[in-house]
């Protein structure tokens, strides 16, 4: 009798300490990825337990991550050789490079620039509406809170590093904001706005009016760098700081009903 309850106590382990292979997939996943091993008795650094399984696991499962890493040298080497813009210059800036036929379009055509123009007021006055209807309308105000987030920001980095107007600004009276008046140029709150509008028409599941407001952002920021009223890294920041306050302001919102819960469990 005992020789076979020791018999099967072996058994037992041997299935226990051998994972199968979706368990072993797993580890070679987190693993490979730089986790960190949950085992109490594991040593040394975690990247000398790699073999070339590991190797392949991480680029056909994770080739997003190793796309930014081929990304991040290519562009080391790039900052390492490149030779730097003089204190005299103005600013390189490849996407008034990328316009420059538009540029000289709009420089020729004083009316046409007009009418760009006006047309890009109306697109401002459409994110405006929408985003006050959401609050005001509907009683939602996350694309208020985050619009308003978003241009205190806006303000406050303007401010901060002022950047000089870029040579051959095509201004006009019927561009927002309204009357050739100054402005900030980093971030571009005409996209930062357009974008927080389109995340709140895609909660709603407003699909038509999101792509629509996408499209008219797109041209509208070709039109910005046509007219040489932002830098690229404007338009470029403006997408990521409309998605950052847009999740901030989510965030507040669950602060607040959270903590309303809170009062009314303890009322």
């Amino acid at each position: 009798m005992n020789g076979g309850a020791e018999a099967s106590l072996n058994h037992r382990r041997k299935h226990q300490t051998a994972p199968a292979d979706g368990a072993k997939g797993v580890k070679v996943a987190n693993g490979a990825m730089g986790k960190p091993s949950s085992s109490k008795h594991s040593c040394g650094a975690s990247f000398m337990k790699w073999t070339v399984a590991d190797a392949v696991h991480v680029v056909t499962h994770h080739w997003m991550p190793c796309l930014f890493a081929l990304g991040l040298l290519f562009f080391m080497a790039v900052e390492y050789t490149l030779l730097m813009v003089p204190p005299s210059s103005p600013p390189f800036d490849l996407g008034f490079i990328a316009t420059r036929s538009l540029h000289a379009l709009l420089e020729s055509s004083p009316n046409l620039n007009t009418l760009f123009a006006g047309l890009n007021t109306v697109f401002v006055g459409m994110q405006t509406s929408y985003i006050l209807w959401t609050w005001l309308i509907e009683g939602r105000p996350r694309a208020t809170i985050s619009a308003l987030f978003m241009f205190t920001c806006r303000g406050i980095l303007g401010y901060s590093t002022q950047l000089p107007l870029p040579q051959g600004f095509l201004g006009s009276g019927v561009d927002f904001p309204v009357g050739n008046v100054s402005f900030f140029l980093f971030f571009s709150g005409h996209v930062a706005g357009s974008v927080i509008a389109s995340l709140d028409m895609r909660r709603m599941q407003r699909w038509e009016l999101a792509w629509t407001f996408d499209v008219l952002n797109v041209l509208q920021a070709v039109r910005l760098l046509g007219t040489r009223g932002h830098y690229t890294i404007d338009l470029a920041v403006g997408v990521g700081a409309g998605i950052l306050f847009d999740s901030l302001a989510g965030k507040y919102e669950d602060s607040k009903r959270n903590g309303a819960l809170k009062h009314n469990l303890i009322a």
